[in-house]
């Protein structure tokens, strides 16, 4: 299994600053959930152990969080020395799926996304953390709507 941190670095590395294809910590977030949503919707499993909670601005994953604060709202580099090796040809095929359907949003319009979705919007509500079931149940949903 990769970590939150693996899914993170690997989307850094797609960014291609020169066509505008920028990072901020905000749109890192969105895009590591939509992973780790759909992971659990598509293969009923979690594509990453950390917990991801329900914060002002959507769903963050709070050690993920801490490694990026720094950049603050801005521009996160692609990391340098990327070992592809940890991802296998499944896990690149997913993350080349996810990215390409929503890498095209800015952090806003993902921010905004999130908060229109169930898995937020309940967990916000309640305790915070945003379970897994709520993820899936929602992302399954979504696949079955958009086929």
């Amino acid at each position: 299994m990769l970590t939150c941190h693996d899914v993170a670095k690997y989307f850094l590395a797609q960014s291609d600053r020169e066509a505008g294809d920028l990072i901020s910590n905000l749109k890192l977030q969105k895009l590591v959930y939509y992973a780790q949503g759909f992971s659990l919707a598509l293969n009923n499993e979690p594509i990453f152990p950390e917990k991801i909670e329900a914060w002002t601005h959507g769903p963050v994953i709070p050690t993920l969080y801490q490694a990026y604060k720094a950049y603050d709202s801005s521009v996160i580099p692609s990391p340098s020395g990327m070992d592809f090796s940890v991802y296998s040809q499944e896990n690149i095929e997913f993350l080349d799926e996810i990215y390409s359907v929503f890498g095209q949003f800015s952090a806003w319009k993902l921010r905004n996304m999130t908060h229109e979705e169930p898995p937020w919007r309940d967990a916000s509500e309640y305790s915070g953390e945003i379970s897994h079931p709520s993820m899936k149940e929602y992302f399954l949903s979504q696949i079955e709507t958009n086929g």
